[in-house]
């Protein structure tokens, strides 16, 4: 289980530890077939990856696809990528306004057989948007465990 720490207002920081190697869960993130089976917060959800280019000032850009039909547009560029250690990207919403912006931070923590994610996600406008993000996040863990195990 993801563990909330105390949250400032606009970023929030989860921890998770996954039963996979580290090579296994930073490649979950950043191969796009693979990526596509799990990075949606229910399996309500499907996702379409349209662009994933994996190098510093690469974008990438995906839909998550609702059963009910609505569809979230979700874009970025990658800002840091340290493989299998780090990756950082910011991240914006097709509906969010043109300046509102938020960065992800993902360290991969070496376990040995296991992996711990800290995932930082920051330069929320308010607390109501982290937490939206909070909880969507720990939607996206959740995939991520059943995908890895």
């Amino acid at each position: 289980m993801a563990t909330p720490q105390s949250q400032p207002q606009n970023e929030l920081q989860l921890r998770r530890t996954f039963a996979a190697p580290r090579e296994h869960v930073f490649r979950a993130w950043t191969d796009a077939r693979v990526f596509a089976q799990w990075f949606h917060p229910t399996t309500e959800h499907t996702t379409v990856i349209t662009r994933l280019n994996v190098k510093v000032g690469g974008n990438y850009t995906l839909e998550m696809h609702h059963k009910d039909g609505n569809v979230h547009k979700l874009s970025g560029t990658y800002q840091q990528i340290k493989p299998p250690e780090k990756l950082a990207f910011t991240w914006r919403w097709a509906t969010d306004p043109p300046d509102q912006e938020t960065l992800v931070s993902l360290d991969f923590l070496d376990l040995g057989d296991a992996t711990e994610i800290v995932l930082s996600h920051g330069q929320f406008p308010d607390a109501e948007t982290r937490d939206k993000h909070n909880h969507g996040w720990l939607g996206c863990l959740d995939q991520l465990q059943k995908y890895l195990a």
